[in-house]
Protein backbone atom coordinates (compact mmCIF):
# COMPACT_ATOMS: atom_id res chain seq x y z
CA UNK A 1 0.00 0.00 0.00
CA UNK A 2 1.12 3.16 -1.12
CA UNK A 3 0.90 5.93 1.87
CA UNK A 4 -0.22 9.39 1.20
CA UNK A 5 2.15 11.87 0.78
CA UNK A 6 2.50 14.15 3.62
CA UNK A 7 1.23 18.46 2.42
CA UNK A 8 4.02 20.66 2.24
CA UNK A 9 2.45 22.27 5.32
CA UNK A 10 2.83 18.84 7.42
CA UNK A 11 6.51 19.04 6.55
CA UNK A 12 7.18 22.79 7.66
CA UNK A 13 5.80 21.91 10.81
CA UNK A 14 7.98 18.66 11.21
CA UNK A 15 10.79 20.93 10.29
CA UNK A 16 10.06 23.60 12.68
CA UNK A 17 9.43 20.83 16.08
CA UNK A 18 12.75 19.82 15.03
CA UNK A 19 14.48 23.37 14.86
CA UNK A 20 12.88 23.56 18.30
CA UNK A 21 13.64 20.74 20.23
CA UNK A 22 17.47 21.47 19.04
CA UNK A 23 17.38 25.21 20.06
CA UNK A 24 15.56 24.10 23.75
CA UNK A 25 18.00 21.03 24.58
CA UNK A 26 19.98 22.67 26.49
CA UNK A 27 17.25 23.58 28.91
CA UNK A 28 19.18 27.25 29.69
CA UNK A 29 17.34 30.80 28.95
CA UNK A 30 19.15 32.33 26.31
CA UNK A 31 19.49 35.62 28.69
CA UNK A 32 21.64 33.86 31.48
CA UNK A 33 23.77 31.42 29.13
CA UNK A 34 27.38 32.71 28.84
CA UNK A 35 27.56 33.06 24.75
CA UNK A 36 28.95 35.89 23.13
CA UNK A 37 27.14 37.32 20.34
CA UNK A 38 28.90 35.89 17.67
CA UNK A 39 27.38 32.36 19.57
CA UNK A 40 31.17 31.60 20.63
CA UNK A 41 30.98 29.53 24.00
CA UNK A 42 31.76 31.81 26.95
CA UNK A 43 33.29 31.30 30.02
CA UNK A 44 36.87 29.97 31.52
CA UNK A 45 37.12 26.69 31.16
CA UNK A 46 40.76 25.66 29.66
CA UNK A 47 42.28 23.42 26.48
CA UNK A 48 43.83 20.39 27.36
CA UNK A 49 46.80 21.90 25.61
CA UNK A 50 47.01 24.18 28.50
CA UNK A 51 48.47 21.85 31.00
CA UNK A 52 50.91 23.06 33.13
CA UNK A 53 54.30 21.44 32.36
CA UNK A 54 56.74 19.42 34.61
CA UNK A 55 58.05 21.06 37.34
CA UNK A 56 62.43 21.89 36.55
CA UNK A 57 62.76 19.46 39.28
CA UNK A 58 60.95 16.82 37.94
CA UNK A 59 62.39 17.08 34.05
CA UNK A 60 66.05 17.01 35.68
CA UNK A 61 65.43 13.26 37.15
CA UNK A 62 63.50 12.44 33.63
CA UNK A 63 66.37 13.90 31.33
CA UNK A 64 68.96 12.67 33.50
CA UNK A 65 67.30 8.93 33.44
CA UNK A 66 67.44 9.30 29.62
CA UNK A 67 69.82 10.56 28.15
CA UNK A 68 72.61 10.27 30.40
CA UNK A 69 72.90 6.38 28.98
CA UNK A 70 72.66 7.70 25.49
CA UNK A 71 75.89 9.31 26.06
CA UNK A 72 77.86 6.22 27.89
CA UNK A 73 76.46 4.15 24.85
CA UNK A 74 78.22 6.09 22.43
CA UNK A 75 81.33 6.62 24.63
CA UNK A 76 81.43 2.97 25.18
CA UNK A 77 81.62 1.86 21.62
CA UNK A 78 85.06 2.78 21.71
CA UNK A 79 85.61 -0.37 24.05
CA UNK A 80 85.05 -2.46 21.37
CA UNK A 81 88.20 -4.81 20.64
CA UNK A 82 86.09 -6.83 18.09
CA UNK A 83 84.01 -7.01 15.29
CA UNK A 84 81.30 -8.58 17.26
CA UNK A 85 81.76 -6.73 20.19
CA UNK A 86 81.82 -3.36 18.21
CA UNK A 87 78.00 -4.51 16.79
CA UNK A 88 77.00 -5.42 20.13
CA UNK A 89 77.81 -1.84 21.46
CA UNK A 90 76.43 -0.15 18.32
CA UNK A 91 72.88 -1.75 19.08
CA UNK A 92 73.34 -0.77 22.23
CA UNK A 93 73.64 2.87 21.86
CA UNK A 94 70.86 2.59 19.13
CA UNK A 95 68.64 1.17 21.74
CA UNK A 96 69.47 3.55 24.75
CA UNK A 97 69.16 6.59 22.06
CA UNK A 98 65.28 4.82 21.31
CA UNK A 99 64.08 4.47 24.70
CA UNK A 100 65.50 8.51 25.64
CA UNK A 101 63.15 9.10 22.38
CA UNK A 102 59.96 6.62 23.75
CA UNK A 103 60.73 8.08 27.31
CA UNK A 104 60.97 11.54 26.63
CA UNK A 105 58.26 12.11 24.09
CA UNK A 106 54.96 12.27 26.02
CA UNK A 107 56.40 14.42 28.04
CA UNK A 108 55.29 18.36 28.58
CA UNK A 109 58.88 20.29 29.79
CA UNK A 110 58.98 23.66 31.44
CA UNK A 111 57.55 25.93 28.79
CA UNK A 112 60.82 28.03 28.92
CA UNK A 113 62.75 25.23 27.03
CA UNK A 114 60.05 23.95 25.32
CA UNK A 115 61.97 24.49 21.96
CA UNK A 116 65.20 23.06 23.10
CA UNK A 117 63.07 20.15 24.55
CA UNK A 118 61.51 19.89 20.75
CA UNK A 119 65.05 19.96 19.05
CA UNK A 120 66.47 17.32 21.17
CA UNK A 121 63.75 14.88 20.48
CA UNK A 122 64.46 15.18 17.54
CA UNK A 123 67.48 15.07 17.55
CA UNK A 124 67.12 11.97 19.51
CA UNK A 125 65.01 10.47 16.50
CA UNK A 126 67.05 11.02 13.80
CA UNK A 127 70.66 9.43 15.88
CA UNK A 128 68.44 6.20 16.05
CA UNK A 129 68.38 6.21 12.19
CA UNK A 130 71.80 6.87 12.01
CA UNK A 131 72.85 4.07 14.18
CA UNK A 132 70.54 1.49 12.27
CA UNK A 133 72.78 2.65 9.75
CA UNK A 134 76.10 2.24 11.34
CA UNK A 135 74.98 -1.60 12.67
CA UNK A 136 74.63 -2.36 9.13
CA UNK A 137 77.83 -0.97 7.80
CA UNK A 138 79.76 -2.76 10.86
CA UNK A 139 78.12 -6.32 9.84
CA UNK A 140 78.98 -5.65 6.06
CA UNK A 141 82.74 -4.59 7.20
CA UNK A 142 82.44 -1.24 5.43
CA UNK A 143 83.23 0.04 9.03
CA UNK A 144 85.47 -2.41 11.65
CA UNK A 145 86.87 -1.11 14.16
CA UNK A 146 85.51 1.64 17.28
CA UNK A 147 87.53 4.57 15.75
CA UNK A 148 86.12 3.79 12.62
CA UNK A 149 82.42 3.66 14.11
CA UNK A 150 83.26 6.90 15.79
CA UNK A 151 84.39 8.41 13.16
CA UNK A 152 81.62 8.03 10.96
CA UNK A 153 78.95 9.27 13.55
CA UNK A 154 81.27 12.12 14.63
CA UNK A 155 81.11 13.78 11.09
CA UNK A 156 77.28 13.14 10.68
CA UNK A 157 74.99 15.96 10.71
CA UNK A 158 72.98 13.60 13.47
CA UNK A 159 75.80 13.19 15.87
CA UNK A 160 76.27 17.34 15.61
CA UNK A 161 72.55 17.86 16.33
CA UNK A 162 72.55 15.69 19.44
CA UNK A 163 75.83 17.34 20.48
CA UNK A 164 74.21 20.90 20.06
CA UNK A 165 70.51 20.45 21.16
CA UNK A 166 72.04 18.64 24.45
CA UNK A 167 74.58 21.55 24.86
CA UNK A 168 71.09 24.47 24.44
CA UNK A 169 69.30 22.03 27.04
CA UNK A 170 72.20 22.56 29.62
CA UNK A 171 72.48 26.67 28.44
CA UNK A 172 68.68 26.99 28.56
CA UNK A 173 68.53 25.81 31.85
CA UNK A 174 71.00 23.93 33.21
CA UNK A 175 69.39 20.33 32.11
CA UNK A 176 73.04 18.62 31.74
CA UNK A 177 71.28 15.16 31.16
CA UNK A 178 71.35 15.23 27.30
CA UNK A 179 75.28 16.34 27.51
CA UNK A 180 77.81 14.35 24.58
CA UNK A 181 80.62 15.51 25.60
CA UNK A 182 83.15 13.74 24.19
CA UNK A 183 85.03 14.31 20.74
CA UNK A 184 85.20 11.12 18.31
CA UNK A 185 88.39 10.75 16.17
CA UNK A 186 89.19 11.78 13.23
CA UNK A 187 88.87 9.65 9.95
CA UNK A 188 92.27 8.54 8.87
CA UNK A 189 93.65 6.55 5.83
CA UNK A 190 97.12 4.96 7.64
CA UNK A 191 99.58 2.68 5.23
CA UNK A 192 102.86 1.21 6.68
CA UNK A 193 105.52 1.00 4.45
CA UNK A 194 105.80 -2.10 2.05
CA UNK A 195 107.07 -5.09 3.56
CA UNK A 196 106.95 -4.18 7.21
CA UNK A 197 107.13 -6.78 9.18
CA UNK A 198 104.60 -7.04 12.04
CA UNK A 199 105.44 -10.11 14.30
CA UNK A 200 108.80 -12.21 13.64
CA UNK A 201 108.49 -14.82 16.32
CA UNK A 202 109.47 -17.84 14.44
CA UNK A 203 112.65 -17.08 12.35
CA UNK A 204 116.19 -18.47 11.69
CA UNK A 205 115.48 -20.76 9.09
CA UNK A 206 116.50 -20.88 5.14
CA UNK A 207 113.03 -20.74 3.71
CA UNK A 208 112.03 -17.55 1.88
CA UNK A 209 108.40 -15.93 1.09
CA UNK A 210 107.17 -13.80 -1.28
CA UNK A 211 103.78 -12.07 -1.96
CA UNK A 212 102.85 -10.20 -4.76
CA UNK A 213 99.47 -8.00 -3.86
CA UNK A 214 97.61 -7.17 -7.15
CA UNK A 215 94.33 -5.96 -5.11
CA UNK A 216 93.01 -2.63 -4.84
CA UNK A 217 94.08 -2.57 -1.11
CA UNK A 218 96.62 -3.53 1.25
CA UNK A 219 96.92 -6.48 3.06
CA UNK A 220 98.55 -8.30 6.22
CA UNK A 221 99.76 -11.60 5.36
CA UNK A 222 100.15 -13.80 8.43
CA UNK A 223 101.85 -17.48 8.82
CA UNK A 224 100.54 -19.28 11.73
CA UNK A 225 102.55 -22.07 13.16
CA UNK A 226 100.30 -24.73 15.57
CA UNK A 227 98.30 -21.80 17.47
CA UNK A 228 101.66 -19.38 17.19
CA UNK A 229 101.88 -16.40 14.37
CA UNK A 230 105.43 -17.17 13.10
CA UNK A 231 105.12 -13.85 10.82
CA UNK A 232 103.32 -11.14 9.52
CA UNK A 233 104.18 -8.56 6.57
CA UNK A 234 102.27 -5.62 5.60
CA UNK A 235 102.33 -5.20 1.55
CA UNK A 236 101.05 -2.85 -0.04
CA UNK A 237 98.93 -2.82 -3.08
CA UNK A 238 100.08 -3.57 -6.25
CA UNK A 239 102.89 -4.21 -4.70
CA UNK A 240 105.43 -7.13 -3.68
CA UNK A 241 106.57 -8.16 -0.78
CA UNK A 242 109.73 -11.00 0.59
CA UNK A 243 109.88 -12.78 3.95
CA UNK A 244 113.35 -14.34 4.68
CA UNK A 245 114.57 -16.75 7.25
CA UNK A 246 111.48 -18.92 7.63
CA UNK A 247 112.18 -22.15 9.37
CA UNK A 248 110.64 -25.67 8.41
CA UNK A 249 107.19 -26.34 9.25
CA UNK A 250 103.96 -26.11 7.70
CA UNK A 251 102.22 -22.91 7.77
CA UNK A 252 98.75 -21.69 7.69
CA UNK A 253 98.43 -18.81 5.98
CA UNK A 254 95.61 -16.02 6.61
CA UNK A 255 95.30 -12.64 4.83
CA UNK A 256 93.34 -9.81 5.74
CA UNK A 257 92.80 -6.61 3.74
CA UNK A 258 90.95 -3.57 3.89
CA UNK A 259 91.44 0.44 4.62
CA UNK A 260 93.56 2.73 7.44
CA UNK A 261 95.62 0.21 9.27
CA UNK A 262 95.38 0.60 13.18
CA UNK A 263 98.48 -0.97 14.27
CA UNK A 264 97.73 -0.78 17.97
CA UNK A 265 94.40 -2.41 17.00
CA UNK A 266 95.98 -5.18 14.48
CA UNK A 267 93.48 -4.35 11.81
CA UNK A 268 92.42 -2.26 8.97
CA UNK A 269 88.90 0.11 10.34
CA UNK A 270 87.47 0.34 6.68
CA UNK A 271 86.20 -2.13 4.59
CA UNK A 272 88.36 -5.02 6.04
CA UNK A 273 87.80 -8.61 4.38
CA UNK A 274 89.65 -11.49 5.89
CA UNK A 275 90.91 -14.83 3.91
CA UNK A 276 93.21 -17.83 4.08
CA UNK A 277 94.68 -20.20 1.60
CA UNK A 278 93.21 -23.69 2.02
CA UNK A 279 96.35 -25.42 1.47
CA UNK A 280 99.31 -25.22 4.14
CA UNK A 281 102.86 -23.66 3.05
CA UNK A 282 105.10 -26.69 3.75
CA UNK A 283 109.31 -25.43 4.18
CA UNK A 284 111.17 -28.12 4.75
CA UNK A 285 115.35 -28.21 4.69
CA UNK A 286 117.00 -31.27 3.22
CA UNK A 287 120.86 -31.51 3.38
CA UNK A 288 122.70 -33.65 1.54
CA UNK A 289 126.51 -34.74 0.98
CA UNK A 290 127.00 -31.86 -1.62
CA UNK A 291 124.31 -29.19 -0.95
CA UNK A 292 121.72 -28.03 0.76
CA UNK A 293 117.90 -27.51 -0.72
CA UNK A 294 114.98 -25.51 0.74
CA UNK A 295 111.72 -23.52 -0.01
CA UNK A 296 110.99 -20.84 -1.42
CA UNK A 297 107.15 -19.97 -1.96
CA UNK A 298 105.54 -17.09 -4.05
CA UNK A 299 102.21 -16.22 -2.99
CA UNK A 300 100.20 -14.46 -5.15
CA UNK A 301 96.72 -12.24 -3.63
CA UNK A 302 94.96 -11.34 -6.45
CA UNK A 303 92.68 -14.21 -8.64
CA UNK A 304 95.20 -15.17 -11.52
CA UNK A 305 94.62 -17.64 -14.81
CA UNK A 306 96.33 -20.74 -13.96
CA UNK A 307 96.19 -20.39 -9.98
CA UNK A 308 96.33 -23.21 -8.40
CA UNK A 309 95.84 -22.29 -4.58
CA UNK A 310 92.48 -21.92 -3.42
CA UNK A 311 91.43 -19.17 -1.15
CA UNK A 312 88.24 -19.44 1.66
CA UNK A 313 87.03 -16.29 3.70
CA UNK A 314 87.48 -16.46 6.76
CA UNK A 315 85.14 -15.03 10.20
CA UNK A 316 87.33 -12.03 11.84
CA UNK A 317 87.07 -14.28 15.16
CA UNK A 318 88.77 -17.05 14.03
CA UNK A 319 91.20 -15.09 12.40
CA UNK A 320 94.56 -14.90 14.32
CA UNK A 321 95.33 -11.75 16.26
Amino acid sequence: MISPRPSALALALAASLTLTLTACSSGENPSSSGSGSDGSAGGSASSPNAAPGLTPEAYQVELDAAGRPVADALRDISKARTLKSLGQRVQRAQKAVATAADRLGPLRPPAEIGTEHADYLAALRAMDGRLDEVGQAVDGRSLCTASSVLSRLGKSREFGDLKEAGADLAGGGDYRGGLVEFTPPKERNRRLGNGTILVSSIRGGRGGLTVKNGTAGDSVVTLVLGKRKAVSVYVRKKSTAKVSNIKDGKYRVFFTSGVDYDRAARSFTRNCTFQKFDDPLPYKTVYTATQIRWDDWTLTLNKVVGGNASTSDVSPDDFPA
